[in-house]
């Protein structure tokens, strides 16, 4: 766990923080955010909620590390600035991706702990009634800046009675990466856009000695990304709109399956216990040709791989016999707890962090890494930076969710948490199960899920 708390902050230096820059605690509540450029004119009418801030805020968030330093240091520069406007103090510990849900699953139980969680998914709908109701900020928000992506409806309300429980802080979106030259090489022009083509240019690949790389072990976004992806591009889902009626058993995903063992035989070997940093790792060091991943891969080969730098280019995932885009990428969400003791500080922490002149920054500086949960940062200045982070911002207008076809709520949560579709197609990549044995094995964890 890493840590960052600006410690030394004398009551004395506290003290005169709080009165020069907020002339009193009441103050603190009507300030809206720091001003910024570029505000629409239409934004600057709409009123932010007003939140009176406790004194001497004191605030404990939990939150993932990724894998560009920009991200965490532009979320941190932020934080000091929310700092310095309120004259609070903001511990944050940074955690590896898979360590946020148990953590924060384990002080929802215990009522203690971080006062705001940025977790992943449908965490916040493993434990709605522990949840502050964050509506008038996400009302407030989304008129303010264009309006949430229909995904992030989704995510952010409960699904029984429609209240806002968390605020989706963006996507770490995921696309496919391939090195254009062997693309070439086996044949093709550039990696084809549908599903057909991708397999055929993957085995085309692994001929010329170039293997593929997807993660099949327990890899929170990678392995659940591309997985999602695979059975829903061919019509599968684990469930019903119903959110009952279990939906895995099905031709459409005997046929993913299928196709699953085909492409797993394009692969470089261990894939099946690759966990999120492997195909990183394997793609820059030149072992595979082609893997999913966020933009981290592009990040590091322009700093230091220039010869796959050259050569890397991205695209968005091919479409399948479905006809249309079934991806699921890494849906990040911020929520606060109701144990928080400062639950008017953490709100207005929040808010501040999803005004323009902060979020704007941390969108266009994390290097495509977050794909934007606001609609008017589509045209953020970042997207512009490099073609190949361009295709991360289509990649939450491209986006399920992960209890597709049913409902969020703690049973297709549990199922993420538990990696039932990773492990089917597991089981038949490698060969333990045929197709129906594992689809079998899926409808029965399922079917003590959706309960």
């Amino acid at each position: 766990m890493r840590r960052h708390d600006p410690n030394g902050i004398s009551r004395r230096h506290f003290l005169k923080n709080v009165a020069g820059t907020l002339s009193g605690l009441a103050a603190a509540a009507l300030v809206p955010g720091l001003p910024f450029a570029g505000a629409p004119a239409a934004a600057s009418d709409i009123v932010a909620p007003l939140i009176t801030v406790e004194q001497q805020p004191l605030l404990r968030v939990l939150r993932w590390g990724g894998f560009l330093t920009s991200d965490e240091e532009i979320w941190l520069a932020n934080t000091r600035r929310w700092e310095k406007l309120t004259g609070g103090r903001v511990i944050t510990d940074i955690v590896p991706f898979q360590d946020v849900r148990p953590n924060a699953a384990m002080e929802a139980t215990l009522g203690t702990g971080h006062d705001i969680v940025v977790g992943w998914f449908d965490d916040p709908h493993l434990y709605p009634d522990k949840l502050l109701d964050l509506t008038d900020l996400a009302e407030y928000l989304g008129s303010r800046y264009g309006g949430w992506y229909p995904i992030c409806e989704t995510y952010g309300r409960d699904a029984q009675n429609k209240q806002w429980i968390a605020l989706p802080v963006g996507c770490s979106g995921q696309c496919i990466n391939y090195r254009l030259s062997w693309v070439r090489e086996a044949g093709f022009a550039s990696m084809p856009t549908d599903i057909n083509g991708f397999l055929r240019c993957c085995k085309a690949l692994k001929a010329k000695g170039h293997p593929t790389g997807f993660a099949l072990g327990h890899a929170v976004a990678d392995a659940n990304a591309w997985c999602h992806w695979w059975l829903w591009s061919f019509g599968g889902k684990a469930v019903e709109a119903d959110g009952r009626t279990i939906a895995i058993n099905t031709p459409e995903t005997l046929l993913a399956l299928e196709n699953a063992r085909e492409l797993f035989a394009t692969m470089i070997a261990g894939v099946d216990t690759w966990l999120d940093p492997h195909n990183n790792r394997e793609f820059l060091a030149g072992n595979i040709s082609v893997t999913n991943n966020g933009s981290s891969i592009a990040y590091a080969a322009q700093g230091k791989y220039p010869d796959i730098d050259a050569d890397l280019a991205v695209i968005n995932f091919p479409i399948g016999p479905l006809g249309s885009p079934a991806e699921l990428s890494a849906l990040s969400q911020a929520f606060i707890f109701k144990h928080s003791l400062m639950p008017n500080a953490a709100r207005h922490y929040l808010r501040f962090l999803f005004e323009e002149e902060q979020y704007g920054s941390w969108i266009s500086g994390s290097w495509g890494y977050i794909s934007q949960s606001l609609k008017k940062f589509y045209d953020a200045p970042g997207w512009g930076q490099n073609p190949k982070i361009t295709p991360y911002r289509e990649c939450i207008k491209r986006m399920r969710s992960n209890g597709f076809a049913g409902p969020l709520g703690t049973a297709s949560a549990a199922a993420m948490s538990e990696f039932v579709i990773v492990d089917m197609i597991n089981d038949v990549c490698t060969g333990n199960k045929s197709p129906r044995a594992a689809a079998l094995r899926a409808e029965k964890r399922l079917s003590r899920l959706y309960v």
